[in-house]
């Protein structure tokens, strides 16, 4: 009985870096009372704590005086003790529900009724993810002809060995059509390409090199 009374001694493993501490506590204690007493000793945050105990998640019951929210410990228990992260804040949460909502498809009221019953044939018949629907919606029906035409013409190049060709040709022309045009006044990142060859401000270049080993600067 006396043994008992002077509790037992328990060895408290905290995930992490920390070492093992020795832990005084009753023999027959609460687990609500034993995470407090483990939160004090290791300073830790007692509502974010999680206990094992011979292997087992020892669980806070809503009736502590009740017999299940219990334990009864003996001399050289190990007890397992992690923290629980903290819950990201609101904001970011929020950013995460933001980006969740992007990555699903919005059918506009202005679509027309065979866009709509397409995306909803890919959707809940064929369960296509929302992420493949957001790209094959998002090309235009003129890019998707142009790649149908190109699968289309590509058996007849191979036909006439002129795959290869037709497979550069195509690398070429995308690279051609994706040039984009500059404004008025609005220099290339090429020199050659502008009036006088003048190059844009912090271009690298073997004067540029020369100048600043003049300078001292390397």
């Amino acid at each position: 009985m006396a043994g008992k009374e002077m509790g037992v001694e328990i060895t408290v493993k905290t995930v992490g870096p920390s070492r093992p501490k020795l832990l005084r506590v009753p023999a027959d204690i609460k687990v609500r009372d034993l995470k407090r007493s483990v939160a004090s000793e290791c300073c830790l945050p007692v509502e974010r704590l999680k206990l094992v105990l011979h292997g087992k998640v020892l669980h806070e019951r809503k009736n502590a005086d009740s017999e299940h929210g219990r334990l009864r410990l003996e001399n050289g228990d190990t007890l397992i003790v992690a923290v629980m992260p903290k819950p990201p804040a609101k904001h970011l949460r929020e950013d995460e529900e933001e980006e969740e909502d992007d990555l699903k498809v919005h059918i506009p009221r202005s679509a027309s009724w065979w866009k709509k019953k397409l995306i909803y044939i890919l959707q809940e018949k064929l369960r296509l993810p929302d992420v493949v629907l957001i790209a094959i919606f998002s090309i235009s029906l003129k890019a998707w002809a142009c790649v149908i035409l190109w699968f289309l013409l590509a058996p007849v190049a191979n036909k006439w060995d002129f795959g290869p060709l037709y497979i550069l040709g195509t690398g070429f022309l995308v690279i051609l059509l994706n040039l984009g045009k500059r404004q008025h006044g609005e220099l290339s990142a090429y020199s050659i390409f502008n009036e006088d060859f003048r190059e844009l401000p912090g271009t690298l270049n073997a004067d540029r090199l020369d100048r600043d080993i003049r300078a001292g600067q390397f």
